[in-house]
């Protein structure tokens, strides 16, 4: 007889994590596709916008972010976590990073000509500063080692870095332009991803937080001294980053208030003490993180500028490729 593994089955009527099916529940309640939303009202304002190049990186920058969340980071975490509804939750997660990364490129296809899309993903893997941290998550991720809550405790921390900090020198510029009127379908899409990242940094460091209790208080203040210097890291590169993009705006002062008011928030997340002292960040932007008075409701509305598209039903001629044979 053979020596079969014993798989277990999620049990979700059973909780393990108090707030697995929370945020399990909330994020599909958040569902929605890119193309619902009418970007297309934006190319008259586009064609005249002065800053196109900074907002073209903007975006190169973002979806790479969200290419290396989706292809490695949910999936490395999700893989190596033993808590199965957590790490259900955390593939329906790596399925909406998808959704995020496929956004920007419909912005892209929308607003710019291929030459131009093509442009910008030369500049990505060209840019030091986006490479640098997109290797520093992903060597993070990847070191992962099998049933060692410390690497994949680590992996959490990078996790909530990228969804709570690092994305945000990106969301900046189209909160901060929708906020004023000017490309704010374009923004609307960044306001949707916003409500989905935020969720995503919340759950992991909720998950995070609960490993962390498992350690002993040496060990835990072994794991804080290696997150901050982590997050340091991260941020002078990120510094530096943000004067590279916003430098023909001159909003790199703005935008590294709000990287750093963000960089606090991730750490938030986490349970852990914040690193930087409090300041004013732009009260445009910040909207977009209140929802006060903003384009869309955070739990139930998708939006003032979303609109479900038309969708044909499926028939038996779906699935009709006869195509194929020709």
């Amino acid at each position: 007889m053979l020596d079969l593994k014993q798989y277990e089955a999620v049990n979700w009527n059973k909780p393990t994590s108090d707030l697995a099916k929370v945020f399990w529940d909330q994020q599909w309640k958040q569902m929605w596709q890119p193309e619902e939303i009418a970007v297309s009202k934006d190319i008259k304002q586009w064609k005249d916008f002065e800053h196109q190049d900074t907002y073209k990186k903007v975006f190169g920058g973002l979806t790479l972010l969200d290419t290396v969340q989706t292809n490695i980071g949910m999936n490395e975490i999700a893989k190596y976590n033993n808590d199965l509804q957590e790490k259900a939750v955390l593939t329906v997660f790596g399925s909406f990073e998808a959704i995020h990364a496929k956004s920007y490129s419909y912005i892209f296809t929308t607003l710019c000509n291929n030459d131009e899309i093509d442009a910008v993903f030369e500049w990505v893997k060209k840019n030091e500063f986006l490479q640098y941290k997109a290797n520093r998550i992903s060597d993070v991720y990847l070191a992962i080692k099998e049933d060692d809550d410390e690497s994949l405790w680590k992996a959490m921390f990078a996790s909530v870095m990228l969804e709570s900090f690092l994305f945000y020198s990106g969301f900046f510029y189209p909160l901060y332009l929708g906020g004023q009127g000017t490309l704010r379908n374009s923004a609307e899409v960044i306001s949707l991803i916003l409500r989905d990242e935020s969720i995503h940094g919340v759950a992991i460091g909720f998950f995070a937080q609960n490993l962390f209790r498992k350690f002993s208080p040496e060990k835990q203040d072994e794991l804080k001294v290696w997150g901050y210097e982590l997050l340091l890291d991260l941020y002078q590169n990120e510094m530096k980053y943000t004067e590279d993009i916003y430098a023909e705006t001159g909003l790199s002062p703005e935008v590294k208030a709000y990287v750093r008011y963000n960089a606090n928030k991730a750490l938030m997340n986490l349970g852990l003490d914040t690193m930087f002292p409090e300041e004013e960040v732009n009260p445009i932007v910040m909207n977009g993180i209140r929802n006060e008075g903003s384009t869309y409701d955070f739990f139930s509305q998708k939006g003032s500028t979303y609109a479900l598209a038309k969708v044909q039903p499926i028939t038996d001629d779906t699935f009709n490729f006869n195509f194929l044979e020709k």
